[in-house]
């Protein structure tokens, strides 16, 4: 099979703006630029969430302890953001709650109450339940937790499907009519003043190269460069710069463990190293435990946990929990790293976690825009900026409308996911409910298209493992762009947790990979 995507009618040379990076937040951008008219190229090097936006905590959230370093700008903005995201992309968005146990050696309960006050008053919920205190003593979501814990709070944020969130922004900006090009590297870009058109002063000479080592030329107004951990390197390499260090990068890490606790809520553990963790129900049957703070010198292409992040996480749990986290309980780890903008904080942790752009124009030059920073809750808002700037070199075109459209698969309320579920289930009796519900959680309404005309699991083709057929892994290479088994085992789901390593290799096999290095 060879991965496609089908991107729309390609927009025709010179584009009015080209990205590097195929992150949440190149996506983003490019989603938005192409729904107001903009004509759009994303180039990324490796597949979409490839790195950071794939290695997150997998939450949209406000940012609870933010509010200590009285950040309530991004705060504000990440709590709006919530509800907002859970409303265009109620598939792979979804609300969670959150238990706080009061620790009498850490933070007091007063300021605990003041944050969670603020936390529920600063951002517009509305859908979201509000804060309520618990009594760890006699709430079922005590038991799993040591006795010495009496006392919690417990209040709203929501969960995520990171990897999805970005690949569908991919998929609505190619709708969109952009031109979405994965595993294409830009590997040379130059301004050129002298091919100015209607007076926008020049445009922006790109080389790209795809995995096989051909070479094409593109041109473009706009230059974004929204290559994450790699925005000092573009810089360097592709623009020529002799030096860049506005980025900072900081390496997070999480540990999978089996399911620690029954229930469908989750844990935030204050440590006395000033940081928290998050345990959190994954995928079912594991706990998703995270995350560290470490910063991070090398190739931001190699980043892996270590030892001593292991053991951190595992300590810092087996704190809370009556039964030990140990590191031969782990079944799964992530790492990646977060490009924050560079301002000089002396701790990883202390680091800002807002987002920077930094619009670099010449008196007869195209415009370079650098995306320094950011959260995922605020991707969303980050595009729009960079639409404030884009539009200020090229023009107004079209207002904001991310905010109220569905995201591919998003087309129904915030509360009605169950009743997808049962609505899938109704259309496909064939289909067991953990099955139904997995594809609901990924694709929302487009499993129906999937699904076709199927009346018997068998209709769908080979199943290579889990409940992985033929008919979901065409969808995901025909739009979505996946290529390898690691393209759908680990970004486009999660069944990577499932699969043995000889239905991966199967898996491989059918995608027509070369096999690698043992």
């Amino acid at each position: 099979m060879v991965a496609s995507g089908k991107n729309a009618t390609p927009a025709r040379e010179p584009y009015d703006v080209l990205i590097v990076g195929g992150g949440i937040n190149g996506c983003g951008i490019a989603r938005d630029a192409a729904g107001r008219g903009f004509s759009v190229c994303l180039a990324e090097m490796n597949d979409f969430a490839s790195a950071t936006s794939s290695g997150s905590t997998k939450l949209i959230h406000g940012g609870l302890r933010y509010l200590e370093r009285y950040n309530f700008r991004l705060v504000h903005e990440a709590l709006k953001e919530r509800e907002v995201l859970w409303s265009i992309a109620p598939h792979i968005v979804w609300p969670l709650r959150f238990v706080l146990p009061h620790h009498r050696g850490l933070r007091p309960a007063w300021l605990l109450r003041l944050g969670l006050f603020l936390y529920d008053h600063l951002g517009g919920r509305r859908l979201l339940p509000p804060t309520r205190v618990i009594d760890l003593g006699r709430d079922a979501l005590g038991e799993p937790l040591k006795p010495i814990f009496t006392k919690g709070f417990e209040y709203s944020d929501c969960g995520v499907d990171d990897a999805r969130l970005v690949v569908l922004n991919a998929r609505d900006a190619a709708d969109h009519g952009a031109e979405i090009l994965p595993r294409t590297k830009v590997i040379a870009a130059q301004r050129d003043s002298g091919r100015g058109i209607g007076g926008l002063g020049g445009l922006w000479t790109v080389t790209t190269e795809t995995a096989d080592g051909a070479q094409q030329i593109r041109h473009a107004r706009v230059l974004v460069n929204a290559a994450g951990p790699w925005v000092d390197q573009v810089l360097c390499q592709a623009l020529g710069r002799k030096d860049a260090d506005a980025v900072r990068l900081v390496r997070g890490s999480h540990i999978i463990v089996r399911r620690l606790f029954d229930h469908e809520h989750c844990y935030i553990f204050q440590n006395a190293d000033g940081r928290i963790i998050f345990a959190i129900p994954y995928e079912t049957d594991f706990t998703l435990i995270g995350t560290t703070d470490r910063d991070h010198h090398s190739d931001p292409g190699d980043v892996r946990i270590t030892a001593e992040e292991t053991d951190y996480l595992c300590t810092a749990a087996s704190a809370y929990f009556i039964n030990p986290v140990e590191p031969t309980d782990v079944v799964h780890s992530y790492s990646a790293v977060r490009p924050l903008y560079n301002d000089g904080a002396s701790k990883a942790q202390e680091a800002t976690r807002d987002y920077v752009l930094k619009t670099e124009t010449t008196t007869d030059g195209p415009a370079l825009i650098n995306v320094f920073g950011g959260k995922i809750t605020t991707y969303r808002k980050l595009a729009e900026s960079a639409l404030e700037q884009i539009q200020k070199q090229l023009g107004r075109r079209g207002a904001p409308w991310t905010a109220g459209a569905a995201l591919p698969g998003g087309d129904f309320h915030p509360t009605g996911f169950n009743q997808q579920v049962e609505a899938l289930r109704t259309a496909y009796r064939f289909l067991d409910p953990a099955h139904a519900r997995r594809l609901v959680r990924l694709y929302g309404t487009r499993a129906w298209a999937i699904l076709g005309a199927a009346k018997t699991l068998t209709d769908l083709g080979e199943c290579f493992g889990a409940d992985l057929h033929e008919a979901e892994l065409h969808h995901l290479v025909e739009r979505e762009w996946a290529a390898s088994a690691e393209d759908v085992l680990w970004r486009r789901s999660k069944l990577g947790l499932r699969f043995t390593e000889a239905e991966t290799q199967r898996l491989a096999q059918y995608l027509g990979e070369s096999p690698g290095p043992r």
